[in-house]
């Protein structure tokens, strides 16, 4: 049997094994997440600061993240990393990459770094990663980075879990209508041209700056997002780039936008759960005699779909 209020105490020393298992229960969604989640609450809230890392497929974002990691334990920052991979689509699991190019902090007390799988979750991110995330607060980890998949023109969820996202680019990776079409340029709050040592760095850089400044207008005190270039294999650009996070952060604070995005945060976990548990009510539904009854009326043409979902709806509400 599993001792919830154990693996959360544990968790909170930082310590690994529990702080795995944790993340293991949510991951596959156990019997036991309700107490999970109840028993992190009523540990107390913790002080944790979400950077998200998203982007196309090679700009170099598990690269970028062993940097950023490097960065912050410099400034004795206690780190933790929530990379999702692509899912296999036999075993369902992770390849783990983002582990091999992190291998360096493997070994550091103040880094956790968890894979996760996708899982056919479309948006760039599992469906777990908000109550990872949570496990990772409660673990007393300051700052975690969250990485996505590579986005193509629709996986841009990250926006919503991170309290400041990165949006990293490349040279050759496409022009600025390209980066329009996928997204991108409506949920970064900090631009990186990554790999700037190569050529045509500069001119991405400047297709960002103009595609950016054709987005709607800016109100007085509202941010405006930068681009900034860096070659993380060396770590050049690196710690401007974690000053700019700090600049946005003081920025929301000052604002009162971290509280208001941290709001709509809670409000979308809050929907995912409630919609998870119908879901999973109306897949235990498969054969009942409403459900089949309603269906037998939409085969004969005497109900339309619309009108069987709300009685369905109805039935179940009573």
């Amino acid at each position: 049997m599993t001792d919830v209020a154990d693996l959360v105490g544990r968790a909170r020393t930082g310590d690994r094994r529990a702080v795995a298992r944790l993340i293991s229960l949510v991951e596959d969604a156990s019997p036991l997440l309700r107490e999970v989640m109840a028993a992190l609450v009523a540990a107390g809230p913790a002080d944790t600061y979400v950077v998200g890392l998203t982007g196309p497929p090679g700009v170099g974002k598990s690269t970028s993240t062993a940097a950023l990691i490097g960065a912050y334990r410099r400034r004795g920052v206690r780190v933790g990393v929530l990379a999702i991979d692509p899912s296999s689509p036999y075993s369902g699991g992770a390849l783990l990459g983002d582990r091999i190019r992190m291998g360096a902090h493997a070994e550091d007390d103040g880094v956790y770094i968890r894979s996760m799988a996708a899982r056919g979750h479309l948006g760039g991110l599992s469906w777990a990663a908000p109550q990872a995330l949570r496990v990772l607060a409660a673990a007393g980890c300051e700052v975690i980075l969250l990485e996505t998949v590579g986005v193509g023109q629709s996986e841009v969820e990250v926006a919503g879990q991170a309290d400041t996202t990165l949006v990293l680019m490349a040279p050759g990776m496409g022009d600025g209508i390209q980066a329009a079409k996928a997204g991108i340029l409506e949920v970064g709050d900090i631009y990186v041209v990554n790999k700037a040592d190569r050529e045509g760095a500069a001119q991405t850089a400047r297709e960002l700056t103009h595609m950016l400044s054709l987005g709607p207008g800016r109100g007085e005190g509202d941010w405006t997002a930068p681009v900034l270039k860096t070659v993380a294999s060396r770590g050049d650009g690196v710690e401007e780039v974690l000053d700019a996070i700090s600049q946005h952060r003081q920025h929301l604070t000052d604002s009162g936008r971290l509280l208001a995005r941290r709001r709509r945060r809670a409000a979308g976990e809050v929907e995912a759960v409630t919609l998870e548990g119908m879901r999973r009510r109306i897949g235990n539904l498969r054969g009942d005699r409403r459900l089949e009854a309603l269906a037998d009326r939409v085969a004969a043409g005497e109900l339309d779909p619309y009108a069987a979902a709300d009685a369905l709806a109805e039935q179940l509400a009573t």
